[in-house]
């Protein structure tokens, strides 16, 4: 294993998950992308924007501050900033006074299947056509019930993409068990993607009413085999198990010892039949009732990763030419990826 690894930035020219869509309410809110603070607000037709989160008087944190009209102001001085970054109102202003000159840096930003997305590149005015947001289908579909966990680890974004490329950690997971026994048979190896396909045995299967009842009481699983795909997107990753589960994890890298990241698990309800006969408002209100159903399964996978991964970064730190021993071969395909993106910066 390559160990340099652990030192490489992210590169800025693509699309970050830096906060969930409902966190953004009607109050400024600062968020941390690659050692960039950066701040969130709607203006008043609800319309994300993000600026470098600094008021140039005096370089405090705009995001302390608050929303007037369509302006962000300062909690400081009131000095007010629209959505480009320029000043367009200080209070205490003599007439005979301009208005400074003076620009924070604005930012790319969407809003997308319940996520504020960002991109940090320096040439935001040529972002290709190509360079999308990951998107999440499922999010809308209501076919879908959906899982939110926070992943914040200490720990270089590195340590978390090769834990959710590695199906062999399934062993930490006892107590949460998903699946267990994955044997990997293909990697397919791309400048901008890894794509890896394993053959496990599952502990879930969503096939009938009462099967859901398997997520709450794990005396009713039963193992069976189930195809277990993962992908790593650059810089996001994507897993399928079976039929019945998708999972995304959408990374904002904070810097190179703490990583954030947003896992969304997704269960499928496309074998109720009877279910697609209902009306539409009643299924989007099930859809809604349900939201966060797995819950506990998918913060108590999270938790066990993120004290593995942490310990590892900690490791590194303490010894960083330590020579490690890797089996699975997914995993230096997904350093490959890393350096050949970071070279991409």
């Amino acid at each position: 294993m390559n160990q340099k690894i652990r030192n490489l930035e992210i590169n800025p020219n693509h699309w970050y998950v830096v906060a969930r869509s409902c966190e953004i309410k009607t109050q400024p809110v600062g968020v941390i992308l690659w050692n960039q603070p950066i701040v969130l607000f709607r203006d008043n037709d609800g319309k994300i924007h993000a600026l470098e989160d600094r008021c140039p008087h005096r370089q405090v944190k705009l995001s302390h501050g608050k929303i007037i009209k369509d302006s962000l102001e300062c909690a400081y001085h009131g000095w007010q900033f629209n959505p480009r970054g320029e000043c367009v109102e200080i209070p205490y202003l003599a007439e005979n006074q301009k208005l400074p000159n003076c620009q924070i840096r604005n930012y790319p930003v969407q809003e997308l299947d319940g996520f504020i997305w960002l991109f940090p590149g320096e040439h935001s005015t040529e972002i290709k056509p190509e360079i999308k947001p990951l998107g999440i289908p499922e999010w809308e579909n209501l076919n879908y019930i959906a899982t939110v966990s926070l992943i914040h680890c200490q720990a270089h974004y590195s340590f978390l993409i090769e834990n959710l490329m590695d199906m062999y950690h399934g062993h930490l997971h006892q107590d949460w068990q998903a699946w267990t026994d994955a044997v990997l048979e293909k990697i397919d190896e791309h400048p901008h993607r890894v794509d890896a396909e394993y053959q496990a045995q599952s502990y879930y299967k969503i096939d009938k009413i009462w099967s859901i009842s398997q997520l709450f009481f794990p005396a009713l699983r039963q193992l069976h085999p189930e195809p277990l795909a993962v992908s790593y997107i650059y810089p996001h990753w994507v897993s399928t198990l079976g039929k019945d589960f998708k999972i995304y994890c959408l990374f904002c890298p904070v810097s190179l010892t703490e990583t954030k990241a947003y896992l969304i698990h997704f269960t499928s309800l496309h074998s109720f039949w009877r279910l697609h006969k209902l009306p539409i408002p009643f299924r989007r209100f099930l859809k809604n009732k349900l939201f966060g159903s797995a819950q506990k399964l998918l913060d108590g996978l999270v938790q066990q990763d993120v004290k593995m991964i942490e310990e590892e970064q900690q490791a590194y730190q303490n010894n960083p030419e330590q020579k490690g021993y890797e089996f699975n071969r997914t995993l230096a395909s997904v350093q490959r990826l890393i350096q050949h993106q970071a070279s991409l910066s």
